[in-house]
């Protein structure tokens, strides 16, 4: 007997989590960022800004409250649950056992984009660390300038010894959006011009901004993206946030940051150490990024 030629129906089979198991995770995904949110929440009710904080908030385009949302990424069925108790319920879709978010309900005009980040990030992946740029982007952003960015905070130097420092220093940021906020006076001194165009091109694991934005292609695909994996690359990016701001000019102790010093030898060897341990933990998050793209991308 000959096959059949007329195409069979597909049965779509998910993973699925118990209520307990989905309650546990939830719960502590919230117990991982609740404190972030409540902190920035309360600045903005009271018009309040933090230097180093904010940009987490702002420069990233999540909110808060969306931070605060739990989704165990697609194609994962959450079993004993009420539409109500859904984080993400526009999302959803019911089954007969729960509601799950299936890998083609991906909106179809953002694929595109899928394939462009799945495509930097494997080739971020596949370069060496370079680490010799001494956060000198921050820096760069107030060089010869009378208007900081940070106008409610110092600068722990001069205006003549920031620019002896960037003078002395040859500039290597490899970042466009760090790079794009330089003054007109630093852009010239940087060893490469950079362009949005030429982003997948220069951006190298070592980068500080680079492991930050881990946290940016995270949320870009919630709830599409498991929410633990939002929290990692948000925790890691606040970790990176402070260190990028501890090696700027900028007097930040009365927010409790200690100065790295990178006009000095120690403080250059003291970023290139916590620089490389930065880049060490988003390895891992980066794989685990590539996975997340590439099973979103062979199931939509």
């Amino acid at each position: 007997m000959q096959p059949s030629s007329l195409a069979q129906p597909q049965l779509t089979y998910y993973t699925a989590l118990d209520r307990s198991t989905w309650l546990e995770r939830r719960e502590l995904h919230r117990s991982r960022v609740l404190a972030w949110v409540e902190d920035r929440v309360t600045r903005a009710n009271r018009a309040t800004k933090h230097p180093v904080y904010d940009f987490l908030f702002t420069y990233y385009s999540f909110r808060p409250a969306h931070l605060l949302r739990w989704s165990p990424g697609v194609d994962v069925e959450l079993l004993d649950i009420t539409q109500h108790e859904l984080d993400w319920p526009l999302d959803f879709t019911r089954t007969e056992r729960g509601y799950v978010i299936p890998a083609d309900s991906f909106p179809a005009q953002r694929r595109t984009y899928l394939s462009w980040a799945l495509n930097y990030l494997t080739q971020i992946e596949s370069r060496p660390g370079t680490f010799c740029c001494f956060g000198l982007h921050e820096w760069a952003m107030v060089y010869k300038s009378q208007a900081p960015r940070h106008s409610q905070v110092s600068l722990r130097l001069s205006g003549e010894r920031i620019a002896q420092v960037v003078e002395e220093s040859e500039l290597r940021c490899t970042h466009y959006d760090a790079y794009r906020f330089f003054t007109p006076e630093a852009t010239p001194r940087n060893r490469s011009l950079l362009s949005r165009r030429t982003t997948t091109e220069f951006d190298q694991p070592g980068c500080i901004h680079v492991t930050m934005d881990l946290y940016k292609f995270a949320h870009k695909i919630a709830p599409w993206c498991p929410s633990e994996l939002v929290a990692d690359t948000f925790i890691l990016a606040a970790d990176a946030r402070a260190i990028d701001m501890r090696a700027s000019p900028y007097d930040l102790s009365e927010y409790g940051f200690k100065a790295i010093e990178i006009e000095t030898a120690s403080g250059r060897s003291e970023y290139i150490t916590e620089q490389r341990a930065l880049s060490e933990r988003a390895a891992p998050l980066r794989k685990d990024l590539i996975n997340v793209y590439s099973e979103l991308i062979k199931r939509i």
